[in-house]
C-alpha cells in the first residue's frame, strides 16, 4: 500500500512539473485499488472528458429534430442510427456553352459544398465517375427533407439548371464518416 501511495506521489510530482495550466483541489479523495486515499493539494493537469452515451446522443438528436433508432446487430451490438438525406446530383437541362461562365459555376458549386460541410450540414460528398446523367452526392447531416433540399438548392450550379437534384431520406450509422 505505501509503494502505491508513494508511486502516485512521484507521478503527482512529475505531472506537477510541467508547464501547463495547474488548478489545485485541496483535500481531494481518489481511489487506488478500491481503497480510498486522502490527498491534499491535489493539482489537475487537464480535465478528464467523459465519451457521451449512446443514450444522450440520442437524446440531442431528438432534441434538433433529427430522427434515430437503435438497431441491435447479428452480434448483439446496439448501434445508433441516423436518419440523413441523400441528394444526388444529376445534369440539368440547362447547361452553360462559355467555358468561362462554366468554369465559374463549377468554382462556386465546389466553394458551396466545402461551405456547407464547414458548417456541419454536409457529411459525405463525391462526384460520381461520368455517367449518363448522375453526376454526384451528397450526404446530409440535416433533421428535414425539407432543410436539405433548401441547402441543396442553395447551390449556384443548381439555381443555374446545370444540375438538377433528387434528395432521398437514408439511414446510417450516427456520426458515420468517409476519410
Amino acid at each position: 500500500m505505501k509503494k502505491r501511495l508513494f508511486i502516485l506521489t512521484i507521478a503527482i510530482c512529475f505531472l506537477g512539473c510541467r508547464n501547463q495550466p495547474k488548478e489545485t483541489i485541496p483535500n481531494t479523495e481518489v481511489v487506488v485499488e478500491n481503497v480510498p486515499v486522502k490527498v491534499k493539494d491535489t493539482v489537475l493537469v487537464e480535465p478528464i472528458e467523459v465519451p457521451k452515451t449512446r443514450k444522450k446522443i440520442k437524446e440531442e438528436l431528438t432534441a434538433k429534430g433529427f430522427k434515430t433508432y437503435n438497431y441491435i446487430s447479428e452480434k448483439q451490438d446496439t448501434i445508433l442510427m441516423q436518419q440523413y438525406f441523400i441528394a444526388v446530383l444529376k445534369t440539368g437541362s440547362m447547361r452553360v456553352q462559355n467555358e468561362e461562365e462554366s468554369a465559374d459555376l463549377q468554382k462556386a458549386h465546389a466553394e458551396h459544398i466545402k461551405n456547407m460541410q464547414d458548417l456541419g450540414y454536409i457529411q459525405i460528398f463525391a462526384p460520381f465517375e461520368r455517367n449518363d446523367d448522375m453526376s454526384g452526392a451528397l450526404v446530409y447531416q440535416v433533421p428535414t427533407k425539407k432543410m436539405a433540399d433548401s441547402l441543396a438548392n442553395l447551390d449556384p450550379m443548381v439555381q443555374a439548371g446545370g444540375l438538377e437534384l433528387e434528395i432521398y431520406p437514408w439511414w446510417a450509422k450516427q456520426g458515420i464518416l468517409l476519410e
